[in-house]
């Protein structure tokens, strides 16, 4: 596992979807309005970050991947403070700027370390037939050099039916398709048939299968549902405090144990399983030792407020403190 974390610095992952904006506001609450029964918060600092896709390619970016990140932001003031931070991150963007659009950008309210609200700005219609043309054009002038592809789906409009044609008509400069890795949002679960990864949590999987996942049965049965409805080739189930499920195929499946020692905030704790896996496939990884090393990445950054990232140094802290790895068998989904 050691070598593996080694062998993450220089490969290239390409990541399309929804980039937004996020924006933190930091402070305590000591006491409660006079106008209403709400808290005041006495702001302490505020930072911008990488949301959404744009936490994916921070992520590959922060293991010492090579991230290159393709979407659509507005061309205001936000999207300009979006392009600032891809840059500053080390992020290869390729972005389409639509002026009819607003970059998404949200607001979370944290106090004490918790996160007591959060402010959405967006806009989430269909992309314009010429944006969607350019989107494609974009893809394929750098699928040569990419064998990875993420789909970072946020349900904010770059992720249709045109994209995921387009995207499994790619090939690599191998020759062969490249591999697409989806982090899914259940309104477009009909648009991910045939990808060779989903990773969906615990509530995705089961609003995907319509089926629980934490049932008498496990994720098995929602599993199942959802090979049947996707013909995807793999499937990784994010558990949260039980885990991962790794779904092989419809005949093998594995539960990984969480290595996660504290939890502050699971803000984009799915981008860093996402970003960790497809980089440890391409590095040459087998499935399950690039799961194991997300499930490691996971407990890292769920112990950070915000969304974090983990880097080699802490990877191999944690690799270090759960020598043995304790995979369970599972029953076969189908």
């Amino acid at each position: 596992m050691f070598s593996l974390v080694d062998r993450l610095a220089g490969r290239r992952v390409m990541i399309v979807g929804d980039v937004m904006l996020d924006h933190y506001t930091f402070g305590s609450v000591t006491r409660i309005s006079p106008e209403a029964p709400v808290p005041v918060l006495q702001v302490s600092d505020e930072q911008y970050r990488l949301g959404g896709a744009g936490n994916v390619a921070r992520n590959i970016v922060a293991l010492g991947g090579q991230a290159l990140i393709i979407g659509v932001a507005g061309t205001d003031q936000d999207g300009q403070t979006l392009t600032g931070l891809l840059s500053e991150a080390g992020v290869q963007a390729d972005l389409i700027h639509d002026d009819r659009r607003r970059t998404t950008r949200k607001t979370r309210i944290i106090a004490q370390n918790q996160q007591i609200v959060r402010v959405d700005r967006e806009h989430t219609e269909a992309l314009s037939k010429a944006v969607v043309g350019t989107l494609l054009e974009t893809l394929a002038s750098h699928a040569q050099d990419h064998d990875i592809i993420i789909v970072s789906d946020y349900g904010k409009g770059v992720v249709t039916r045109a994209l995921m044609d387009g995207l499994r008509a790619l090939t690599s400069r191998s020759g062969q398709r490249p591999r697409i890795l989806v982090d899914p949002k259940p309104c477009n679960y009909d648009l991910y048939t045939g990808v060779d990864i989903l990773t969906p949590n615990a509530k995705e999987a089961a609003e995907g299968a319509g089926l629980p996942v934490s049932g008498p049965d496990g994720p098995g049965p929602a599993a199942a549902a959802l090979f049947k409805r996707l013909d995807c080739a793999h499937l990784l189930i994010t558990l949260g405090a039980q885990g991962m499920a790794l779904f092989h195929s419809r005949e093998k499946a594995q539960r990984i144990p969480t290595f996660a020692r504290k939890v502050f905030d699971v803000t984009g704790a799915g981008d860093t399983v996402i970003a960790t896996l497809a980089l440890g496939l391409a590095a040459g990884a087998d499935l399950l030792s690039a799961a194991v090393l997300a499930n490691h990445a996971a407990g890292i950054v769920v112990a950070q407020v915000g969304a974090g990232t983990a880097s080699p140094e802490a990877l191999r802290e944690a690799i270090a403190s759960h020598p043995d790895l304790a995979i369970e068998e599972l029953p076969a989904p189908s």
